[in-house]
């Protein structure tokens, strides 16, 4: 017997993917949005954060 058999059986499995749509639709609007409204000084700082300037740099 397949997987998708298993699945069958079960009362109200379409809710489920459903539900895992929404949720990342969810997570992925509210990343999209605070990175559209973050403040721009904090994106440089934190994408020059593995490479600190250092005084030979300068």
């Amino acid at each position: 017997m397949k997987f998708i058999h298993y699945l069958e059986t079960i009362t109200g499995v379409g809710i489920y993917p459903l539900t895992s749509l929404f949720i990342f639709f969810l997570f992925f609007a509210t990343v999209a949005a605070w990175a559209l409204k973050a403040d721009k000084k904090y994106i440089n700082f934190m994408k020059n954060m593995p490479f600190p300037e250092t005084e030979k740099d300068k």
